[in-house]
């Protein structure tokens, strides 16, 4: 099955996380919108999420049938279609900014479903209930980046009324509301359009054609899918929930939607403690640097102040040579290291310094954003 392209909006600096590569001004991928602030640049969109182009660009994949139905235009979500449905809000405080998605409640007690596009990068995550108002602080249980789904809890909530999911698959043709915090307003609007394939596979990428990642089995939609829909429920005929809207092409002519129950089973998983190459729990360790491939090691660019390499003393132009016993000869080695920890270990990391001597400390790893 051949992938289409999903285009781009934004341009936003490299950022600085526990481990990043340092690709210095990024053209960035961005379904999540963010919220604007006088210390944020106009158009300025975090280099997480995906699928979303402001002027043209291919988007889609191949493998179903289109019904070439025209889709609808965006109207207020009713309040049918606003029971059991979030605002998501995060700081992303190594970007020095601020975006907005939706998600979907799956428990009273505040377990909350949404894209992990709509929390990558996050520091702080609260969570609004639009049919209440209500606002939560959130933390994110865990996350599958590889498919894009990530499980939030809130803080000290109960009672709460749930999404209503379908157990149903959606049907070619079928009629579907798209439904999230379209533009990062804080209101709901809904989408209409019909399903115009299914089992469909796409490439979200940087507008460059860069750092492609793979979605597959995903509903296609001409209903009109808008920056921060992201997690939001895409309703069928029936009005449950068919799935998660994820991603858009570039003028949203063709609109993606993870199928609720592929969400649900990898929720599940992340519930459960599943912890391996695609499952992620909790927050990831922080050293707090940005490198890039060095001589014999991973080369720093950047130290985010205060964190727990600036710290130990390692600084921009060092070269980091070993983690906690294990050889470091490449940038990728360094995040292969990190990921085999957690915040709050303590580890020894050996460094080459500019002026060419071995240093070495013990680090305690702090907590990074979210991943």
């Amino acid at each position: 099955m051949a992938a289409g392209l999903v285009g781009t909006l934004g341009v936003a600096t490299a950022a600085v996380l526990g481990v990043n590569a340092a690709t210095g001004t990024t053209t960035v991928v961005g379904q999540t919108l963010p919220a604007q602030g006088a210390s944020v640049p106009a158009g300025f969109i975090p280099h997480y999420g995906r699928g979303w182009s402001h002027g043209g660009g291919f988007a889609g994949g191949s493998g179903g049938t289109s019904t070439g139905s025209t889709a609808g235009s965006s109207t207020a979500a009713t309040s049918a279609q606003q029971v059991g449905i979030v605002d998501v809000t995060t700081v992303l405080q190594y970007q020095g900014a601020e975006a907005a998605g939706t998600g979907m409640v799956l428990t009273s007690s505040g377990e909350i479903l949404t894209n992990n596009h709509v929390v990558d990068g996050a520091t702080s995550v609260k969570v609004t209930i639009v049919s209440t108002g209500a606002t939560y602080t959130a933390r994110v249980v865990g996350t599958d980046p590889t498919a894009d789904v990530a499980v939030l809890q809130l803080s000290n909530a109960s009672g709460l009324q749930t999404a209503k999911l379908s157990s149903s698959a959606a049907g070619l043709g079928e009629a579907v509301t798209g439904v999230g915090n379209a533009g990062g307003t804080g209101t709901l609007t809904a989408a209409s359009g019909t399903v115009t394939a299914l089992n469909q596979s796409i490439t979200a990428s940087d507008q460059n054609g860069s750092n492609p990642e793979q979605l597959s089995g995903l509903i296609e939609t001409n209903a009109p899918i808008q920056p921060g829909d992201s997690g939001g429920p895409l309703y069928g005929s029936s009005g449950t929930v068919l799935g998660m809207d994820t991603a858009a092409s570039g003028n949203a002519a063709q609109g993606y939607a993870i199928p609720i129950t592929t969400a649900q089973s990898i929720a599940r998983q992340i519930e459960s403690g599943v912890d391996n190459a695609s499952i992620h729990q909790g927050y990831p360790a922080f050293l707090g640097v940005s490198v890039q491939d060095g001589t014999a090691g991973a080369s720093i660019a950047a130290v985010v102040t205060g964190g727990p390499a600036d710290q130990a003393g390692i600084a921009a132009g060092d070269v980091i040579t070993s983690v906690g016993g294990t050889a470091i000869t490449s940038a990728s080695d360094l995040s292969t290291a990190m990921a085999a920890h957690n915040p709050g270990d303590r580890v020894t990391v050996t460094w080459t310094a500019a002026d060419g001597t071995s240093q070495s400390a013990t680090i305690t790893l702090a907590t990074g954003p979210a991943d």
